[in-house]
């Protein structure tokens, strides 16, 4: 068994050239994708939220995470499908950002962590950014314990897919005990 960093370096190695530009990047990824993926060992759903822009790359995420019958149904969730409704969260209401907070503390009672796909100007950012354990992927922003993309960059949809493809690996390395973390 492998340790999470030397298997996502082969990973991406191995990913050809869609995954190159990953192997520059691979000691931001691998610490805060083994982290929040001990989450999901531990029996929390993972509520995910994207910008506008991305909403494409939701509906590929939801699509395929659970297509594999090779593993169990893994608790991923929309939050946009939750709520039956757009999400409309504004910069000054934190008091929405609880009541949500607290609905899905009830709904998933062996907790959650949001998955935030999308640029930190969007309103919907705030949501994750309430909890500390979010797993974040922000475009045009660092910040810590989060995977910086650049929103601008030609290139940002195919690095999009081959992060999902270097995630769904992930997955099943930790679900199969390949790797420890």
């Amino acid at each position: 068994m492998s340790d999470f960093l030397s298997w996502s370096l082969e990973n991406i190695r191995n990913g050809g050239a869609s995954m190159a530009w990953m192997e520059s990047r691979r000691l931001e990824w691998s610490p805060l994708v083994a982290s929040r993926l001990k989450y999901l060992l531990e029996g929390r759903a993972f509520i995910l939220i994207c910008d506008e822009a991305r909403s494409w790359y939701e509906n590929y995420f939801l699509q395929h995470i659970n297509a594999n019958s090779a593993r169990p149904l893994l608790p991923f969730f929309s939050l946009k499908s939750l709520l039956g409704r757009k999400i409309q969260i504004k910069k000054d209401d934190s008091i929405d950002v609880v009541l949500l907070n607290d609905m899905l503390e009830i709904a998933f009672p062996n907790g959650f962590i949001y998955f935030y796909i999308g640029t930190a100007r969007d309103e919907k950012s705030n949501i994750a950014k309430s909890k500390n354990d979010s797993l974040l992927w922000l475009f045009d922003e660092q910040l810590q314990n989060s995977f910086y993309l650049d929103s601008s960059d030609k290139d940002l949809d195919i690095k999009l897919i081959s992060l999902y493809k270097l995630f769904d690996k992930s997955l099943d390395a930790i679900l199969f005990s390949k790797v420890s973390l």
